[in-house]
């Protein structure tokens, strides 16, 4: 089975498991922790993924940083796909969770690039226009920056991408006048 459909079947498991227990903030809340420190540490992605490192060790890492915090159900989560072998699909399937998470709560999230940060009214004005799109009421908006977009903005609403930017019409022009034919007058 493709590690699409494990992540996507786990992270059903584990929401349903959460709603039953009327645990799923804090389940969410360990999920993207997790994502937040493999955003930062490569290295817990390199163990997660690595054939060679014991479940023992993955086990233990993923112990020592959840112990404290961590919910039963997610640390009992870890715990399973851990001694299952399957700590390889653990970031996926965390990704997986998020997108599942914020579609059971309702919330579209997009991501929104610029050449500098947004101000509040921008973001207002973004959130808007994502609301407006996605036809739902919350909105988690995620911010980059790009000095490479030159000015204007890349919107990306799950698969739609608006590119008003700079650099992206620049592109389009040139593609534009690569498909022009030119008559050469003598």
């Amino acid at each position: 089975m493709s590690d699409i459909k494990v992540a996507s079947r786990y992270a059903k498991a584990l929401i349903e498991l959460a709603v039953e227990k009327n645990q799923l903030e804090e389940v969410s809340r360990d999920v993207n922790q997790l994502l937040e420190i493999a955003a930062e540490n490569r290295d817990l992605v390199l163990l997660l993924n690595s054939p060679i490192i014991n479940t023992d060790k993955k086990h233990n890492v993923l112990k020592a940083l959840f112990e404290k915090t961590g919910n039963a159900i997610t640390l009992s989560f870890f715990d399973i796909v851990t001694r299952k072998n399957r700590s390889n699909v653990l970031m996926s399937t965390a990704k997986e969770f998020k997108r599942q998470y914020n579609q059971h709560m309702g919330i579209q999230s997009a991501e929104v690039t610029t050449t500098f940060p947004l101000t509040d009214d921008l973001k207002k004005k973004f959130v808007e226009i994502v609301k407006e799109i996605s036809g739902l009421d919350k909105v988690e908006l995620t911010e980059k920056i790009n000095k490479d977009l030159i000015g204007g903005f890349v919107l990306k609403v799950n698969d739609k991408l608006w590119d008003d930017s700079i650099s992206g019409k620049l592109r389009q022009m040139k593609l534009h006048f690569a498909q022009r034919y030119f008559v050469k007058m003598y």
